[in-house]
């Protein structure tokens, strides 16, 4: 009886510890990060210390040893990050660099992880095993973090589209190469005999039918909505969370790619119209934002950095001095190497490739893939767990810091629209009878700042949607931005960067998007 008031009152203790650990975690994180904000470092690497300052080999608040728990908490927040980053991703751009995003995305991530291996295993002379698993887990760019360093940068709306599109959609790749490297492994250590050719069945079918089941998950749960407008709003973010791990666990007992069913439904929900899709956009952001930086404390925490200053067990020299060799071939060789030939005959200028290049930053889902081999039982797991955070860090702390130093110094930064203080939240409570579903979204004018559009009585809208409010930034002799909300008159005129908020019809949205932008463009280039 004693035994087991000791293990309660012990497991009480730590859930005590547990509770206070992350609050105060999150909130140096919260404080640290508003104030670094400001100096470009990004909130990611703010996390990464957090979880180490807090972690084993720091203040010992909370340690994380069991790491398959660890992969499926990681494994929960990239599905959450993943389907954002696709709810962000507008079809517009994904037209627009849908060849060289894309194609990074696929043949540039074998590309990249060739070359590591080549450079690791050919030249420095690594383990074959640690080298095949270090140039696919390491293939990757951070999508979490390419989109809150890019936000910042003033870069046009082509390079920053490639950018991002490809950092959200190559992360299944890398994934996918990992799953195979290390079911070779075992197969070959097991003595048991390596079917490529099932390999490349596997490889295949996980690549093509995750999107088939991601795109008919996510039309059938908007169908889903727009049917149901439930008069919770609550309900709405319920449905979101469904897609997005519905999407993901249907692919993975199907053997497909989750991740990338995951990616591919946000695509789907975020150009599709349904009621309430501001305010579950709004709930996508924050969860993705919650996900990102608890996956970075996780990680931070799973990290010991004593460890970096012992000998490498499975290669030669200190650990740390291994990190760098790899962060170094990686950034400067494999990743370079890769974008330029992958991007042969897209008329591609040098200095924007020059710039993808550099913009490759490591963030989550490699360390998160980091976490397979050791999960999975290989020999050199946590070192490979250990070389890849090191590298990540490097990469985060160093290009991360730097892109838009060499934004300006390639000359590629151009005025960026800045992100008004001012939104509205529409929710209509419709009868389930209602035939009109109302809905309200946000309209971004493109630039020039000064550009004059239409005047608002001008523009042939349908006959149920209503201008209700325009943020639009002043100029001002100051630095401090200035932002004021316009009552939308008749005569009032449309400028570029305007951020026009409209209520109508659900399946007019697209249709009033068209012709604000092509009423303002018409009108920009007549004046």
């Amino acid at each position: 009886m004693q035994e087991l008031l000791d293990i309660f009152i012990a497991t009480k203790i730590s859930a005590n510890i547990f509770y206070m650990a992350i609050p105060l975690i999150l909130l140096a994180v919260v404080v640290s990060a508003s104030y670094l904000d400001r100096k470009s470092v990004p909130v990611i690497l703010v996390a990464l210390f957090a979880g180490i300052i807090f972690g084993g080999d720091g203040l010992k608040f909370w340690r994380v040893d069991n790491m398959n728990l660890a992969n499926d908490l990681a494994n929960l927040a990239l599905v959450l990050i993943l389907f954002h980053g696709g709810f962000c991703t507008k079809k517009e751009n994904l037209k627009l660099v849908a060849l060289p995003a894309l194609g990074l995305a696929t043949w540039g991530v074998i590309l990249t992880a060739v070359f590591t291996f080549a450079c690791l295993h050919l030249i420095l002379g690594w383990d074959r095993n640690i080298s095949l698993l270090l140039s696919v887990i390491i293939s990757s760019t951070d999508a979490a973090a390419i989109f809150a360093i890019l936000s910042k940068q003033a870069l046009s709306n082509k390079l920053k589209s490639t950018i991002e599109i490809e950092s959200g959609a190559n992360d299944p790749m890398a994934i996918l190469l990992t799953i195979v490297a290390i079911q070779s492994i075992q197969a070959l250590s097991s003595g048991g005999d390596l079917s490529y050719g099932a390999f490349a069945g596997l490889f295949v079918w996980k690549f093509l039918s995750a999107p088939v089941f991601g795109l008919i998950i996510a039309k059938g749960m908007v169908w889903l909505i727009n049917k149901l407008t439930p008069q919770e709003s609550g309900y709405y973010h319920i449905l979101l969370l469904c897609t997005s791990l519905f999407a993901y666990g249907f692919s993975e007992i199907l053997n497909a790619s989750g991740m990338l069913a995951a990616f591919t439904a946000g695509i789907v929900m975020g150009n599709k119209q349904f009621v309430h899709k501001q305010g579950v956009y709004h709930f996508s952001s924050a969860v993705s934002t919650i996900a990102n930086i608890l996956l970075f404390v996780l990680l931070g925490v799973l990290v010991l950095p004593s460890s970096w200053l012992g000998n490498s067990e499975f290669l030669n020299g200190k650990l740390f001095l291994n990190g760098i060799l790899l962060f170094l071939f990686l950034s400067f060789v494999a990743r370079p190497a890769a974008i330029f030939l992958g991007t042969i005959g897209m008329k591609i200028p040098f200095k924007e490739r020059l710039f993808i290049s550099w913009a490759g930053l490591r963030g989550a889902v490699p360390i998160t893939l980091a976490t397979y081999p050791a999960a999975a039982g290989i020999a050199g797991g946590m070192e490979i767990f250990n070389l890849v955070f090191f590298a990540v860090l490097l990469s985060v702390g160093f290009q991360g810091s730097s892109l838009g130093k060499i934004a300006k110094l390639l000359k590629l930064s151009t005025p960026s629209r800045p992100e008004p203080p001012y939104s509205l939240e529409f929710f209509t409570k419709n009868d389930m009878e209602c035939s009109e579903r109302m809905d309200l979204f946000t309209v971004d004018l493109p630039g020039p700042e000064d550009a004059k559009g239409p005047l608002i009585r001008d523009l042939v809208l349908p006959e149920d949607a209503l201008l209700l409010m325009i943020a639009r930034k002043q100029k001002v002799p100051s630095k401090k931005q200035s932002w004021q909300v316009l009552p939308p008159k008749g005569d009032t005129v449309l400028q570029g960067w305007d951020q026009i908020t409209v209520l109508s019809k659900v399946e007019d949205e697209e249709k009033v998007e068209n012709i604000l932008l092509e009423s303002f463009t018409s009108a920009s280039r007549a004046s």
